[in-house]
């Protein structure tokens, strides 16, 4: 009786220990769960359909469903139905189709069709004019334009509807496809560009595969309605979006753009459940203005009125990610990392604000991958005596590596074997072995979750210490008046390291307070992490994915003579931001002015 007691009071207590000790516990079971599950489903689609027998696509007013019983052709196009179609049609066809960012022009256009042996492109009428600026270097490069409409003028630019109408219905032989394996290329998909041009990485049918399976494995099913309105050409809409749609059967609600100001909107007409986001989009819909008091009631039950529960993407800050559950009611954000080339996948199934996924024992053993330490002088990873890699301790910033296999596989980018290589680390922990160059610095807490410091290039070096532009967009944005900022350091001449530099804009009918903006960088940052050089302009410059490119701020430095916007320069003895003078450059240049 006694040791029935004792074991009925031990099961009894036991949720309680685990809570207080293992607060996590079950969430990582559960997890580990849906890991074999996910597994179990990814072999099964080697040898079964992967497509469902009901999906519907609504954009604007109209609705498509489908029902389901040779060269690099490119999808130069927006978000749009044929976007959706065309892909299909061009899988079905056997074709590895690039997907390509409308917002590219003329060199960086050209480029983007070399680098994937474009032979076919396929644009819209909205997109036309920025083909034919470059036409003449396609035709040298025998590249066919097919224009989605059934009239253009330009010469040298061919029609497709109306060849779409003359075609017949009989389904495409399966011989079309038949040399495809789960090895070939599925589809291009480029690098956002933040750093240099774009690149296009390869995503093969088995990854594919696997990708799909990312909104079912967070519990999306058939009668949720997913709202797209990220770019169509970048790997979050259209992998976790469109084609994680095709594994759940949900519906999709197709938006053009991204409108901050008509996004409750679309989600309340479309009883939209299931948000994506990348980069700055949480931030844009919590900068949307606030309301005076008489009003606040009615606007706060209008904004928490609609059915979004779920929110899937990447790149959102933790004072964020509070800021978007304050204003927009209960939902649940299921932050995630991944990048476009890479070949691991962190999610935060937890729900902790602020990480981006839980280490966990068995899987790391699984996957192979590492935090390392990173020399952010000589840009490169710390090896010890023997030329291995160092692992970074628990709590310290490392960069993020992942062994090359055969369940880990990367694929490179598209004829560019060189830069492929240069996205490999050799030798890291033993002689012989490969390992993916993420590019990422992340640390895990003691509570084992990983969090998001930087990407290696956007670390610098001042006065012997790292400083993290994160951290310091972060504490800028703050300020009542600072609505955004790109953080960035600049090199001087007799300086070692970049000295910090932002640009920043102002929010709407707010003025710049030198002297409030000096306190506030005072009482929060170091001295070395205090941007000394600000520059105000009317907007940043973002790629389409909303991430902060950098590269054109850094080369333009602090130069007035080629910077047209407004520059201040932090003067330690006026404890303010104070415009910068072409004098106090001469006494930069000449090593009068101590930074």
């Amino acid at each position: 009786v006694y040791i029935l007691s004792a074991l009925v009071a031990a099961v009894a207590i036991l949720p309680l220990l685990l809570k207080v000790y293992f607060p996590h516990f079950w969430s990582d079971c559960f997890n580990l769960v849906n890991v074999v599950w996910v597994v179990i489903k990814f072999a099964k689609r080697r040898i079964m359909s992967v497509l469902p027998s009901r999906q519907s696509v609504r954009f604007k007013k109209a609705r498509w469903s489908e029902r389901r019983g040779h060269g690099c052709p490119v999808l130069f196009m927006g978000n749009e139905p044929a976007f959706v179609f065309c892909w299909l049609a061009l899988a079905k066809l056997g074709c590895t189709a690039a997907l390509l960012n409308t917002n590219i022009r003329a060199k960086s256009l050209l480029h983007c069709f070399n680098c994937c042996g474009a032979k076919v492109v396929i644009t819209t009428p909205e997109l036309g004019d920025a083909v034919s600026n470059v036409l003449p270097s396609l035709k040298e490069l025998s590249v066919t334009v097919f224009v989605l409409t059934k009239q253009w003028n330009t010469p040298g630019m061919k029609t497709l509807v109306d060849k779409i109408e003359e075609a017949p219905d009989e389904p495409i032989p399966l011989s079309a496809r038949s040399k495809a394996t789960f090895h070939s290329p599925a589809l291009y998909i480029y690098t956002s560009g933040t750093t240099g041009l774009p690149k296009p990485a390869v995503f093969n049918q088995g990854r594919l595969v696997s990708a799909m399976m990312l909104l079912s494995s967070n519990g999306v099913k058939q009668e949720d309605v997913v709202y797209i309105n990220l770019p169509l050409y970048h790997a979050t809409a259209f992998i976790l979006g469109f084609i994680g749609c095709i594994d759940t059967g949900s519906s999709i609600i197709l938006s053009r753009k991204f409108s901050a100001s008509q996004f409750w909107n679309d989600c309340r007409k479309h009883n939209v459940t299931v948000i994506q986001y990348i980069g700055e989009v949480l931030r844009y819909l919590c900068n949307t203005p606030k309301v005076k008091a008489f009003a606040a009631f009615y606007i706060l039950n209008s904004l928490q009125n609609h059915r979004v529960r779920l929110a899937v993407g990447s790149g959102v800050r933790a004072e964020v990610w509070k800021e978007f559950l304050n204003r927009f009611g209960n939902i649940k954000i299921q932050e995630f990392y991944e990048i476009t080339e890479g070949n691991v996948c962190f999610i935060n199934y937890a729900g902790k604000t602020g990480a981006i996924g839980r280490e966990i024992f068995i899987l790391k053993k699984l996957l192979y991958y590492a935090f390392i330490q990173y020399d952010t002088i000589k840009d490169e990873p710390v090896r010890d005596s023997n030329g291995f890699c160092i692992e970074a301790r628990r709590g310290e910033t490392g960069l993020l590596v992942c062994k090359i296999t055969k369940f880990t596989p990367f694929t490179g980018y598209a004829r560019n074997s060189h830069q492929t290589e240069k996205k490999k680390l050799y030798n890291v922990f033993q002689k012989g072995d490969v390992y993916f160059n993420t590019g990422d610095l992340l640390k895990v807490d003691k509570d084992n979750f990983i969090y998001f410091q930087d990407c290696v290039g956007d670390t610098f070096r001042w006065k012997g210490e790292n400083v993290s532009t994160t951290e310091v967009s972060d504490i800028l944005t703050m300020l009542d008046f600072i609505a955004e900022a790109n953080v960035y350091g600049v090199e001087i001449k007799g300086h070692e390291g970049r000295i910090g530099m932002a640009a920043v804009i102002l929010k709407e009918k707010q003025q710049f307070d030198g002297t409030q903006m000096f306190n506030h960088v005072a009482s929060y940052l170091p001295a070395y992490s205090r941007p000394r050089f600000l520059r105000i302009q009317d907007s940043l410059d973002i790629t389409g994915t909303f991430k902060q490119m950098k590269a054109k701020l850094v080369q333009e430095g602090f130069n007035s003579a080629v910077i047209q916007d407004p520059l201040y320069f932090l003067d330690e003895n006026k404890k303010s931001y104070v415009p910068m003078t072409q004098e106090i450059n001469n006494l930069i240049m000449s090593g009068n002015i101590k930074l």
